[in-house]
């Protein structure tokens, strides 16, 4: 609740300021935080003249509560998942693309061309790809961790040590995943059981924190967090010495896509900016800086080579299946709302 206080609070403070400044040369930039290079922005303004302003958020709830609180009309594009854009569309927050406004829309990779979220690619671009799941620390741990038991029944060594993204759609599928119930279940019992069972994983996690998950782990404030792929591979790098897992039960897959926003005050620049993220060498330097996936023909030669090695980039064996969060039903997300407040305590 404090991160869409917020970015509520932002979104409503800029609206006078963006709304003012959607004279040529502008582009109001939504994203999530720790994702794209200050350089690859300067370059974007080297080259075209468009100046960014950017906002950041840490969750795809965070970010609809902000739009809905005063946003739209103040950005011009956002980042959404996958399933969040779905919710936007449905809520009309976003603009159509008409055919022909994007000169580099071939370069999208044909499985992320026609995605069920956005058949056609009517209102966005892919921007990256991973995974979400969680890291531990080696040092607290040296069982098995290819179980969701890891956050949800830790062994006594880890119990008290364990961040939570603060992400209601990963934290819920998860949880989906540990009980081998499906997403969005509409069986009453299976609801109540999914409710008990995260009221006493509670007990033992220590926070719910997105835009620290990496740090806390280098820090070492936690051993376990859940986490994406791409902070996973950073937290390594900064030191910790963590393994990212893939459990038997299964893990998140999502995509992020930048999206057109309903009323972008400043359209015609948004528009470039997508076609400038559609250039394989300019996505490229997005995923050798957050140490995801692009969804792009081309960009494999401007890639660090050692991406491709990553652990978290190759899944073991036994590792189960990768799932995208699902949208729920408005009965069935009402019960995930209460069950999410409720867990937030």
């Amino acid at each position: 609740m404090k991160h869409m206080m917020k970015s509520g609070v932002a979104a409503l403070a800029l609206a006078f300021g963006a709304n003012a400044a959607a004279a040529e040369g502008e582009l109001v930039l939504y994203h999530w935080f720790e994702y794209i290079p200050q350089e690859l922005l300067d370059k974007f303004t080297e080259e075209t003249g468009i100046t960014v302003t950017m906002d950041t958020y840490d969750s795809n709830e965070s970010m609809l509560a902000s739009l809905k609180a005063g946003g739209i009309g103040t950005y011009d594009v956002s980042v959404p998942g996958d399933y969040m854009v779905s919710i936007m569309a449905g809520e009309g927050m976003l603009d159509t693309i008409a055919d022909g406004e994007l000169k580099n829309k071939g370069n999208i990779a044909p499985d992320w061309a026609d995605p069920s979220f956005d058949p056609g690619r009517q209102s966005s671009i892919p921007y990256q790809w991973g995974s979400t799941s969680f890291a531990v620390n080696r040092d607290a741990y040296d069982g098995d961790i290819q179980t969701t038991d890891i956050l949800f029944n830790p062994p006594a060594e880890l119990q008290g040590r364990i961040n939570m993204l603060d992400s209601q759609g990963e934290v819920m599928a998860m949880a989906a995943l540990h009980m081998g119930i499906p997403q969005c279940s509409t069986d009453r019992e299976q609801l109540k059981a999914l409710n008990a069972m995260l009221q006493e994983a509670k007990q033992h996690w220590a926070s719910f924190n997105s835009d620290t998950a990496k740090e806390v782990l280098v820090s070492g404030d936690a051993a376990v967090g859940q986490i994406y792929d791409g902070f996973s591979a950073k937290a390594r790098e900064e030191g910790a010495n963590v393994e990212y897992a893939y459990p038997t039960q299964g893990y998140i897959a999502w995509m992020d896509n930048v999206v057109l926003l309903k009323d972008a005050p400043n359209r015609d620049n948004a528009l470039i900016f997508m076609d400038f993220l559609l250039e394989p060498e300019n996505i490229a330097a997005v995923t050798n800086f957050a140490q995801y996936n692009a969804g792009l023909n081309g960009v494999e030669s401007f890639l660090d080579p050692a991406l491709a090695a990553q652990p978290e980039k190759n899944p073991h064996a036994n590792a189960g299946p990768g799932v995208f969060i699902e949208v729920c039903s408005e009965e069935v997300q009402s019960v995930y709302d209460q069950i999410w407040t409720n867990l937030k305590k």
